[in-house]
């Protein structure tokens, strides 16, 4: 990058001063990522200080039957394929409650767009998961559910909703987004939700109350400046709205476990390659220099790796998801050796581990419990120290 672009940038940065779509292609084009994890953490410690959010959680997948074929999902079962499957309403209360005592405070459920499953299927399940959870919040479906409900049911997004939050609905998921510019989203994306009927939704949920998140997939055929153009989108809207929470850059991965089955359904992987953990570090650290609007920034360990994790706290991120227990749209844990659970004193022990200060939160952000200040260096180094993957 050019010395007088950089120091520009960087003043526009100190300044509060808000990026432009040509100033996010320049950040991306720059090699120096110390420079670029230093901007961006100015912004976060101005936004959040040293506190690094998290909560207790589990992630629900009710069924991995879809209609569509997306080209970058391995999770989508046509119906009956051998492991395709829906659970029951009881079932999905059972799995729930496992996590009774470790004082969960959120269910994320996200699913295929099942053909046959009747829309009544929905509703009932968050009021049978809300009965038997009463102190747990729902957070479920993503915008391309929401427009899915609506074409089987014949009801509008706003009636949807409406039944939804009467049956416990406490915010949408910010899944549904991959990237919006139809120049690459053609080729990925197989269902009808594009950038109109996501905003469309995720706005309409703002006006009813709702704090929701915004995705962004990263790392497959798309280029910087679609991902410059994604975040400016959302910031737009978030401009108009101010329901958007948090910003969750996603890492897109390759299809390792049915791929060694010689069942790949994710089709853009022979000629993509994951992106590599500096990749995610900028795109961390130039999402969050962008998007000056949403308060924070969220790293889902699932799909980065621990190592990753801890990074991007120093690259604008200040969330780290939560336990998650059973993520089965991604594959990342069989390849990378990150766990499928992390139990709320893990997540202690890896935000400490980072140098941070652990603040447990719940759906909307507010404030469940202060943790103690990370250990210094020097109480650090006087006892042996786990190495996280």
């Amino acid at each position: 990058m050019d010395a007088g672009l950089k120091r520009e940038l960087e003043a526009k940065v100190y300044a509060g001063e808000r990026l432009t779509r040509e100033d996010g292609i320049a950040l991306y084009e720059s090699d120096d990522l110390a420079w670029l994890g230093r901007l961006a953490h100015h912004r976060r410690t101005e936004l959040n200080g040293d506190r690094v959010m998290f909560n207790v959680n589990r992630h629900l997948n009710l069924t991995n039957v879809c209609s569509a074929s997306c080209a970058y999902c391995s999770f989508q079962r046509k119906p009956g394929e051998k492991d395709a499957y829906t659970m029951r309403i009881d079932e999905a209360v059972r799995k729930a409650k496992e996590m009774e005592d470790e004082q969960l405070t959120e269910l994320h459920i996200v699913n295929g767009l099942h053909p046959t499953l009747p829309w009544r299927y929905y509703p009932k399940v968050l009021r049978e998961l809300k009965a038997a959870l009463p102190n747990v919040k729902l957070k479920c479906f993503t915008a391309t559910e929401v427009q899915w409900f609506e074409k089987i049911s014949g009801l509008s997004a706003d009636e949807i909703l409406d039944e939804l939050m009467d049956a416990g609905l406490e915010s949408l998921t910010g899944g549904g987004a991959e990237i919006f510019d139809w120049e690459v989203r053609q080729h990925i994306v197989d269902h009808d939700c594009h950038w109109e009927d996501w905003s469309r939704i995720h706005a309409l949920a703002h006006r009813k109350g709702m704090k929701t998140p915004a995705t962004m997939l990263y790392g497959h055929i798309e280029e910087p400046r679609h991902r410059v153009d994604h975040v400016l989108r959302l910031r737009e809207l978030q401009d108009e709205t101010g329901g958007f929470a948090v910003f969750i850059p996603l890492r897109y991965q390759h299809d390792f476990v049915d791929s060694a089955d010689g069942k790949i359904r994710n089709r853009i992987q022979a000629r993509t390659t994951m992106a590599s953990p500096a990749e995610s570090l900028k795109t961390f650290a130039v999402s969050r220099l962008l998007f000056d609007n949403v308060p924070h920034v969220k790293c889902f360990w699932v799909m980065h790796g621990l190592s990753v994790a801890q990074l991007s706290l120093n690259f604008g991120a200040d969330d780290l998801d939560g336990s998650v227990v059973e993520y089965k749209i991604t594959h990342d844990a069989d390849a990378y050796g990150t766990p499928s659970t992390m139990h709320r004193e893990d997540l202690l022990d890896l935000i400490w581990d980072a140098g941070f200060r652990p603040v447990e939160r719940d759906t909307r952000y507010n404030v469940v419990r202060e943790y103690d200040a990370p250990p210094t260096l020097a109480q650090r180094r006087a006892e042996p120290q786990q190495v996280w993957a």
